[in-house]
């Protein structure tokens, strides 16, 4: 299947107590909600949403990525609250190395709770089944003690530090690396 197909056409996924589902300019009062508290933005290289214009751009950038078949995210729904509660995608993909990079992002209210691990690992099934990766990556900051643990609960393995990798919010960041292998995922 081809990537354009799928993601033209994001289908839903669902777990336990999340949907994951095409964004909606409907989300744009629940994005600000998190996107404008700054810890949930502090290890990742874009700014806290100031306004609700700022999320409703970012929207308006998805529902445009969606249209032309382009990698977009997910929203994360909690079935129990009916909410949108973050985001989570591939963020970039390689087809000729059958290789894609994961991110997410969530509301601060429901850090801890197994949520991100939830949503990742029916993403990851995704694109190893649909997508037909063969590994899946992430990365995140070193200093990101909260977002190291979820490549590990999913059974990535940290195969390294990328130092001073990025420059992000006026300084140089070293980059934790994570990967899967289809051979390793578990499901």
């Amino acid at each position: 299947m081809k990537i354009q197909d799928i993601f033209s056409d994001l289908p839903n996924l669902e777990t336990e107590r999340l949907i994951l589902r095409k964004i909606t300019i409907q989300d744009a009062a629940e994005m600000y909600e998190y996107s404008s508290v700054p810890q949930v933005y502090e290890y990742v290289p874009w700014e806290t949403h100031k306004t609700i214009e700022d999320s409703m751009g970012f929207i308006e950038y998805v529902l445009k990525q969606y249209e032309s078949g382009h990698l977009a995210p997910w929203a994360i729904e909690l079935k129990a609250e009916k909410k949108m509660i973050g985001t989570i995608d591939f963020v970039s993909r390689s087809p000729s190395h059958y290789t894609a990079e994961m991110g997410f992002i969530l509301s601060k209210t429901y850090w801890g709770k197994g949520l991100i691990k939830e949503a990742a690992g029916m993403v990851m099934e995704f694109g190893l089944e649909k997508m037909d990766l063969n590994r899946i990556e992430a990365s995140c900051m070193s200093e990101n003690v909260q977002s190291k643990r979820v490549p590990h609960k999913l059974g990535m393995k940290l195969e390294g530090i990328s130092r001073e990798k990025h420059f992000i919010k006026g300084k140089f960041r070293d980059m934790a690396n994570y990967a899967l292998l289809k051979s390793e995922f578990e499901g």
